[in-house]
Formats: C-alpha cells, structure tokens, sequence
C-alpha cells in the first residue's frame, strides 16, 4: 500500500564539539490522505523535532522520508505548519496576513485569490478581514492563522501544539473549531501535543513515544472521529480507555531506568 507521508527508519543526532546526543532513533511510521495522527511522549522526547524534520526544518541523520512517493525535499510548498503561536503580523489586517503565504510563495493568482476569498467567507472571517489582530479573540486569532496555513493548499497540515496558549475555556472552543475546519477541508494533519485529551479526541490514530532516543513504543487507532462533537467523544467508553491504557504506557515509560 502506498502511504502519503511514510517516515523509514528516522534518526537525528545532535552534535557539539565535546559530544553526540541521539535524539530520535530508528522511527518509521506513515501516514495516509485524510487521516489525523496525534504524536504524544514523555517531555523532551523530541515531539516537536519529528515534527521539524517532516518539514524541511532539520535534515535527519540517517533516514527518509517520502511525500507521494518522492523524497520530502522535492515536495515544495506542500507541508503547511501551524505553531503554538498564530504568528500574526500586528500591523497587517487579517485579509494581509492571511494573504502572506501567497505573497511569500508568489501564488497571487486568480485562482488563489478566489480561493482565499472562499474559505474567509466559509469561515465567517468576512466582518474582520480589514481588522487587525489585537482586535481579535485568541480562538479568532487561530482560525486565522490556521485559514493563512490552509489557503496554501497544503497536503499535510503540521500542528505544533496550537492550542498551548489558550485559557481552558477559550481551548474547548477552539478545539471543535479546527477541527471541524480540517475535517470540512479533508486536510490530513499530523498534531504534536501533551495533552492526551487532545490527542484521543482529535485523532485517528496516536503514536506514543517513547523517552530520548524517540522511537515509536505504541500506537493506539480510534473510530472517534465519526462523532461530530468533540465533547460527545469524551463521553465514549474507546475514549476513556484508550487516554487510561495511553497513561499507563507513559507510565512505565517514566518508571524505566
């Protein structure tokens, strides 16, 4: 079976001039169209490292990794990223940030420009598109900056822990809100969180690993994602025992010496 993303045998060492540090090791997982995979682990077991190396940002040691079957370094402009911070430019309004993609890439053509100016109308930013950020919410904010991301026509949306600097209640909205964006879009996203809430929630499938040297201990795959709601997943028994036996493998992973 071929896979849209396919991770084989992933390893990055960090050097320094007195010593080696290997920091992820012989990972290999894959990931196909429309799915959402949520990446978990022990704190400082490289999360958000995996996730560079998928875009472009740290060249692995030793490894590949394909995107359609071609090396990720030949997949130009296909990896769209979302980080913990929105990123939005404070003297642009919302219509120039979302607009800053497409200006970086080149991509101001007609056909793009249509398309931004169907997804700020899809997803109620019409009324703010000459705002500016302060004027905005934090949720408001994300769904901006998730829109700039998706109007790039990404094939893999990458999301480093997004919903990290938001209050609890602000977070729930959030929450329901990219998700049901990415679904409507049927964009395949690969989350990086700590929180299992999140990642059970949101995900088709989970994998969990282990502490540094990274590899993949476990994955856990849900049928949760059929459910609209996300509080409504919540409230499933596969919910609950998949964030209770993921907790037990964190678990031990924490007790290993």
């Amino acid at each position: 079976m071929n896979h849209l993303l396919e991770l084989k045998d992933i390893s990055l060492n960090y050097h320094t001039l007195k010593d080696e540090t290997k920091a992820i090791e012989n990972i290999s997982m894959y990931v196909d169209t429309k799915e959402f995979i949520s990446i978990v682990g022990p704190s400082g077991c490289g999360k958000t490292t995996l996730l560079s190396i998928i875009a472009g940002i740290l060249k692995p040691s030793t490894g590949a990794i394909t995107l359609n079957g071609k090396p990720i370094s030949e997949t130009k402009n296909k990896i769209g990223y979302m980080f913990q911070r929105d990123q939005l430019f404070e003297w642009r309004t919302v219509l120039q940030n979302i607009k800053l993609g497409l200006e970086i890439t080149h991509n101001k053509d007609p056909e793009n420009q249509k398309y931004l100016s169907e997804l700020i109308e899809k997803y109620g930013l019409q009324d703010f598109r000459n705002k500016y950020p302060h004027h905005l919410s934090g949720g408001m904010r994300q769904r901006v900056a998730l829109i700039r991301t998706l109007v790039l026509r990404p094939e893999i949306l990458l999301l480093d822990e997004p919903f990290g600097a938001l209050d609890y209640q602000t977070r729930k909205t959030v929450i329901q809100d990219v998700a049901s964006i990415i679904a409507r879009e049927e964009k395949t996203s690969i989350l990086v969180t700590h929180d299992l809430s999140e990642a059970v929630s949101l995900s088709d499938r989970i994998i969990v690993l282990s502490k540094r040297p990274s590899k993949v201990k476990k994955i856990f795959k849900t049928d949760l994602r059929k459910i609209p709601s996300i509080e409504d997943r919540k409230r499933t028994d596969e919910y609950k025992q998949i964030v209770d036996d993921i907790w037990k493998e964190l678990g031990s992973e924490e007790t290993t010496t």
